[in-house]
C-alpha cells in the first residue's frame, strides 16, 4: 500500500497528469460532436445505414485513444525523463511491485477519465442528434448501457498499453509513436493484407476488436465481449513484457 500511496503523491503532482485528463475529456467530446456536426448541417442526403447513434456519439475516442495512452505512459516516462527512475528502483527493489503499483494508478486515473469522458460523449453527442431530428439512442436502449462500458474499458486498457510502451521505450515520443501504429496505422494497413489473413487481421486486430465493442449496431467483425477480450489479452501480454524488460533491463 505504501508503494502505492506514494506512486499517487507522484501522480497527482505533476500538472501533466491533469493536463492529459483534460485534454483526454475535451478532445473526444470536441471531435464526437464535429463528427455528429456533418449530419446536423445536413451535408448527408441519407442517415448510415445502420444507424447507430451511440457509436456515432464515441467517434472522438479514435483521438482520445492517443491522449488517455500518453497518460498512462507518462506515470512512468517523467520518471525517466528527469533521471528520478533510478531512486525508485533503489526503493522498490521487487519491480513487479513497482509495475503493478504504477498500472494500478494508471488504471484508477484512466478509468475516471474514460468514466466522465464516455459519459459527457455520449450526453451532448445524442443532445446534438436529438436537435437534428435524428434517432437519437437512451440508456435503456438494448445495448447502449452495454456499449458505454465497453467505450470506458477500452479507454483503461488503452492507458495499460501506454504505460507498458512508457516501460519498453523509456520515452513520451517513443510511446506515442507506438501507440499510433498500434491505434491508427495497423488498423488501416492490415485489412489491405492477401486472403484471410488480411481479413481476420481487419476484424481482430487488438484495438480494432475493441473499438467494435462500443458499437450497438453490428459492425461484422468481432463480437462485442470478444472484442474487448482480445483487446485484454493483448495489453496483458504486452504488460508481461514490459516487466520482464524492466527486470533485465534495469536490474
Amino acid at each position: 500500500m505504501s508503494r502505492l500511496a506514494s506512486e499517487w503523491i507522484r501522480a497527482r503532482s505533476v500538472r501533466g497528469t491533469w493536463l492529459l485528463m483534460g485534454a483526454t475529456m475535451l478532445t473526444t467530446v470536441a471531435v464526437s460532436l464535429l463528427g455528429i456536426s456533418g449530419l446536423h448541417g445536413g451535408w448527408l442526403e441519407e442517415l448510415p445505414d445502420p444507424w447507430d447513434p451511440t457509436a456515432m456519439s464515441l467517434k472522438g475516442i479514435l483521438v482520445g485513444q492517443l491522449l488517455i495512452g500518453m497518460l498512462g505512459a507518462g506515470t512512468i516516462t517523467s520518471e525517466y525523463a528527469t533521471g528520478m527512475i533510478a531512486t525508485s528502483l533503489s526503493i522498490s527493489p521487487q519491480r513487479s511491485k513497482l509495475l503493478a503499483a504504477k498500472a494500478g494508478i494508471a488504471s484508477a486515473l484512466a478509468l475516471a477519465t474514460a468514466l466522465v469522458t464516455v459519459g459527457l460523449s455520449f450526453v451532448a453527442g445524442q443532445g446534438v442528434i436529438g436537435a437534428a431530428g435524428l434517432p437519437a439512442a437512451s440508456l435503456g436502449d438494448p445495448g447502449v448501457l452495454r456499449a458505454l462500458l465497453a467505450a470506458v474499458a477500452y479507454l483503461t486498457l488503452t492507458a495499460l498499453l501506454g504505460l507498458a510502451f512508457g516501460v519498453i521505450t523509456r520515452s513520451s515520443s517513443g510511446a506515442l509513436a507506438l501507440i499510433v501504429v498500434i491505434a491508427l496505422l495497423a488498423p488501416a494497413l492490415t485489412p489491405g493484407l492477401p486472403g484471410p489473413l488480411g481479413e481476420s487481421l481487419g476484424d481482430y486486430w487488438p484495438t480494432t476488436a475493441g473499438q467494435a465493442a462500443y458499437s450497438v449496431a453490428d459492425t461484422g467483425g468481432a463480437p462485442p465481449m470478444v472484442g474487448i477480450g482480445v483487446m485484454a489479452v493483448f495489453t496483458v501480454w504486452l504488460t508481461v513484457a514490459s516487466h520482464i524488460t524492466l527486470r533485465r533491463r534495469d536490474a
